[in-house]
């Protein structure tokens, strides 16, 4: 890994009308006022719609133990909502980047999905729509999915029946403003998994624009994904196993990175044309112009323990790092600035994000052969993994072994304590190893956040502003998002805190 001196500054409307559900105008629109959809290419084009344009990174990676109180190097759009996820309490601005406009923008999504669910079942017969059935019912799905992993407590067969959702909406709205319930996290979960599955069974790959739209591979690493947080292994496997064909050829190539600057990886981080990206969202968010400039992230309180420890090889790893000691970033995000008033120069900021890659279901097949102690695949997984991460690897001299995962990944009593347990300290080594490995690849991009919540693990931070020390327990309540301020006035029930 090498630390590089650089200046960065790139600078390359959703009306939301109410929380719960609706912020595109066609859909606040009473049914009878709306344009009808009488046709396949009206209802492609309403499934479009169907992706949130809310963006998650900040929240999530501000929340993780990523990020580390750094001092006020600049300034940036939103520097409370820093502060506030940072501090794990609860933010009541509904701007680009919030829970709230993730919220909002998540539900809208799902309105559209079940609106061109609604007029395919209108259409039914008169033509083969299978194919827009698939995805509206995979976008639907991975919109609650990703819902219930911020705003309910994460899967345990234990305690998920009883544990509180998100509301899980399947019909379009047919009035302006509509109550809602929220379904326990096992009802979610059950419901995600049968749109998963139904959705999977009809999608079919899009020709233009393929990469923005879920995809036979994406709906496979998708369900990868979603068997892992529920601890199926066998299935995990099952469904990487069908993407995963030659992974040292699809996986991200860091080495081929090294050989380019900082504005182009940032071009080719989250591009459609890079190989490794599986599935694309375009989202509208600052955070490609904030990510690497918040009070709150990388610097050299974690830069080296992430970067520059746990090779096994005893290699760089090629996580090349810019910036300075104060503001330490990876290229990953490039903004594309939407002008809404040309005359004052205002807009809003898109940014590109990867919702599903290689390497994360690379990743989560190995996490899975680990946890059924197949060994052997899975360090061959974790080299070919390896292969393209290191500096100056030799696949001839360059083997992960399991002594080696044992003596450089050991055991943290307590550390990690998912809903299931570990056979031995070996399997927890390699999972120990896997979480690092994670960690160091999908840094800035909230994937981090997601694994704390898993395995449960205990954040310990100094908090810069108030020169005092912050914690997140284990089980702390405030690792489920409080639901919205709106959406618990029309009759949501609020987190426990």
């Amino acid at each position: 890994m090498k630390k590089i001196q650089t200046n960065i500054l790139k600078i390359t409307t959703i009306i939301f009308l109410f929380l719960i559900i609706s912020c595109d105008d066609y859909l606040s629109e009473l049914p009878d006022n709306r344009a009808e959809i009488d046709s396949p290419e009206k209802i492609s084009g309403l499934i479009t719609g169907a992706y949130s344009e809310g963006n998650y990174q900040l929240m999530a990676e501000l929340m993780s133990d990523n990020a580390t109180s750094r001092s006020n190097i600049r300034s940036y759009i939103n520097v409370f909502l820093g502060e506030q996820m940072f501090t794990w309490n609860t933010s009541l601005d509904d701007d680009q980047d919030t829970p709230t406009f993730f919220w909002s923008n998540t539900y809208a999504a799902i309105a559209q999905a079940n609106q061109a669910l609604a007029s395919i079942k209108e259409l039914e017969g008169q033509s083969n729509l299978d194919a827009q059935k698939g995805e509206a019912l995979l976008a639907r799905a991975y919109a609650h999915f990703m819902l219930v992993n911020f705003w309910g407590k994460h899967y345990n067969p234990s305690t998920s029946e009883s544990d509180l959702g998100i509301p899980y909406v399947t019909e379009p709205e047919t009035a302006l403003i509509q109550s809602y319930t929220r379904n326990t996290v096992a009802e979610v979960y059950d419901l995600v998994e049968k749109d998963l599955l139904e959705g999977m069974d009809l999608i079919q790959d899009r020709e233009k624009n393929a990469k923005f739209h879920f995809s036979k591979a994406a709906a496979n690493a998708f369900a990868a994904r979603f068997y892992q947080y529920k601890g199926d292994w066998a299935e995990v496997i099952s469904y990487a196993n069908k993407i995963l064909t030659n992974p040292k050829s699809q996986i991200r190539d860091l080495l081929a990175y090294q050989n380019l600057s900082y504005s182009q990886r940032t071009l080719q981080y989250s591009n459609s044309l890079e190989d490794s990206n599986i599935l694309v969202s375009s989202t509208m968010s600052w955070w490609a112009r904030n990510f690497w400039r918040t009070n709150y992230g990388l610097s050299n309180l974690n830069s080296d323990a992430i970067f520059e420890a746990d090779n096994p090889f005893g290699k760089g790893w090629a996580y090349d790092i810019f910036g300075s000691v104060e503001g330490f970033n990876l290229p990953k995000f490039d903004e594309y600035f939407k002008i809404t008033n040309q005359s004052a120069g205002t807009g809003r900021g898109f940014t590109s994000q990867v919702l599903f890659g290689y390497d994360e279901a690379l990743l989560n097949r190995a996490e899975a052969y680990a946890m059924q102690e197949d060994y052997a695949n899975c360090l061959k997984d974790l080299n070919d993994f390896l292969s393209k991460k290191t500096e100056g690897h030799d696949s001839g001299s360059d083997v992960l072994t399991e002594e080696m995962v044992v003596n450089m990944f050991p055991v943290t009593k307590d550390e990690l304590t998912p809903f299931y347990t570990f056979k031995d300290d070996k399997q927890l080594s390699f999972i120990n190893a896997i979480l690092k490995f994670r960690q160091k690849e999908f840094y800035h991009e909230g994937i981090r956040w997601f694994d704390v919540r898993r395995f449960n693990i205990a954040i310990e931070r100094y908090y810069r502003k108030d020169d005092i020390d912050i914690a997140l327990a284990k089980e702390d309540l405030r690792k489920q998002l409080q639901i919205p301020e709106s959406a618990i006035n029309f009759g949501l029930t609020p987190n426990p805190r």
